[in-house]
């Protein structure tokens, strides 16, 4: 299952600028690493993957010596305060051509039931399957060491746009996602943050802040 708590900013100097502070760097353990990520969402014309409480992303990656793409399927879960808690399955892959047999297959073994990859793939045979909408954003990801736990910092700066290519919001957020230890420390590591830096825990994904344009031309 994915832990992890966003954080909203209200410009990318003020997120950047955490990056570089001297209260943030006591807590990290590597420098960082920069990436491109592109994420293309993909559901049923009948939104049957979104009904099922599922999403599928095909994420591209680029950046220094990299060009892949990941995919995954996110379901079930919850969201409170800022920490969101979802069962999850990531793949990679070489192509941007994702398959529901074949992701099936590469998933099995994760750490998540394949029963509940099930549930969120029920109904779906991969050939229907279209785009909804894009974002992308550059992520900077530096890891950290709290109390029992390591995580992963993910500074995150973008644009959500519609199908025609128009922006209709920034992204602007830190991830402090749990890699492994305690949920209690990603949250005192989050109010450490708030403590120090203009920012608030925010409750919506990138996805559901990108879906919300599908009406409108995406």
């Amino acid at each position: 299952m994915e832990t992890e708590i966003k954080l909203g900013f209200i410009d990318k100097e003020s997120l950047l600028a955490v990056a570089d502070a001297d209260w943030f760097r006591a807590y990290c353990i590597d420098n960082g690493d920069t990436s491109l990520l592109e994420n293309t969402y993909l559901d049923t014309n009948d939104l049957k993957v979104t009904g099922n409480g599922a999403m599928i992303r095909v994420r591209h990656y680029s950046g220094d010596a990299k060009d892949y793409y990941e995919f995954t399927v996110k379901y079930g879960g919850g969201v409170s305060d800022g920490l969101h808690r979802r069962f999850e399955w990531n793949v990679e892959s070489d192509t941007d051509s994702f398959d529901v047999d074949g992701f099936k297959a590469s998933a099995e073994g994760q750490s998540d039931s394949g029963d509940l990859l099930d549930k969120a793939l029920e109904g779906v045979n991969g050939k229907e399957l279209t785009v909804l909408c894009r974002n992308s954003f550059t992520r900077t990801i530096i890891h950290l060491k709290y109390g029992d736990s390591t995580m992963e910092a993910c500074f995150d700066r973008g644009t959500i746009e519609d199908g025609r290519g128009r922006v209709r919001e920034h992204i602007c957020e830190l991830e402090l996602e749990l890699v492994s230890g305690r949920v209690e420390d990603i949250e005192a590591m989050a109010g450490i943050v708030i403590d120090n830096a203009p920012c608030g825990l925010f409750n919506d994904t990138k996805y559901h802040r990108t879906l919300k344009y599908i009406d409108r031309g995406c």
